[in-house]
């Protein structure tokens, strides 16, 4: 794959006048000309070796002409898969390259299992996409991985038999990234799952209990509440879903934790802890 030289800029941080000012002073980078129009074109390691340059600058406070010769001297770190993705991935986000984003997503779920591609790969993305990126980029970067997460969760077969999950993000939270990596957690556990996803009002989770009777309701927050927000939103989606029992996760609810447990919720960080709390109830519910 090649690249114009203004997308190379796009994804390393490095002005277009900058890159041409290096190539006529130190021969570096040495882009291909386009047949026909002459533009510069830019490979996939010679991208890499610009990224290389920008770090021992920024990083390590190198001259320009030092961390060319280091560049060009040394081989490139071998760096982990998942890392050296991300940092595809980051860079095609900067440069607004939708293609080349779901170049990056094809790539990783070819070479990872489906844990580490949704734990180790997709979400770690999602949690750092509001400190890393603007509003268009977040907007364009979560929804792909929202597809990925979804394509995924989709494509496991549902279980025939086993405890069924009601999953569900409140009114007003659509980040639902979590939530789907939870329910491909839990059908890979052999749970019945039945997914409403972003922004379930009150009534609508009322009507789904009723309609399935789930063993268990799991509430995604991912939107900051104030305190008395929060307490409000959780106590109306507890009324719509008594008698059945309700867990309640993400990072907007970390901070609220007493008033989920004294409201009658239980709060877990993971599908494991969410199914010790299931089989803690049951067993409650057992006991003569």
């Amino acid at each position: 794959m090649t690249l114009r030289i203004r997308t190379i800029a796009r994804m390393t941080g490095i002005r277009e006048a900058t890159l041409r000012a290096w190539e006529r002073r130190y021969g570096f980078p040495r882009p291909l000309r386009s047949e026909g129009n002459n533009y510069r074109v830019y490979s996939r390691e010679e991208v890499e070796a610009v990224r290389r340059v920008a770090r021992l600058i920024q990083e390590e406070g190198l001259s320009v002409s030092e961390a060319i010769a280091q560049v060009r001297t040394e081989p490139p770190r071998e760096q982990p898969e998942a890392e050296r993705l991300s940092e595809r991935f980051w860079s095609s986000v900067g440069a607004l390259e939708g293609d080349e984003v779901t170049r990056v997503l094809d790539d990783a779920q070819t070479v990872m299992d489906v844990e580490a591609y949704c734990d180790g790969f997709l979400l770690p993305l999602l949690r750092e996409m509001g400190m890393r990126l603007d509003v268009a980029r977040e907007h364009l970067a979560s929804a792909l991985i929202r597809q990925r997460l979804r394509q995924v969760y989709d494509a496991l077969s549902p279980a025939p038999s086993g405890p069924r999950a009601l999953l569900a993000c409140p009114a007003g939270d659509h980040h639902e990234g979590g939530l789907l990596a939870l329910g491909i957690h839990l059908k890979r556990k052999g749970w019945r799952v039945t997914m409403l996803g972003a922004d379930t009002p009150a009534a609508a989770l009322q009507g789904a209990c009723v309609q399935v009777r789930p063993d268990v309701v799991a509430l995604s927050f991912v939107r900051a509440h104030a305190p008395e927000e929060f307490a409000s939103v959780l106590e109306e989606a507890l009324r719509a879903c008594a008698p059945f029992p309700v867990v309640v996760g993400g990072l907007g609810a970390r901070e609220h934790l007493k008033a989920i447990f004294s409201l009658g919720a239980q709060y877990a960080e993971s599908s494991e802890e969410l199914v010790a709390i299931w089989n803690q109830v049951r067993n409650a519910q057992n006991r003569p």
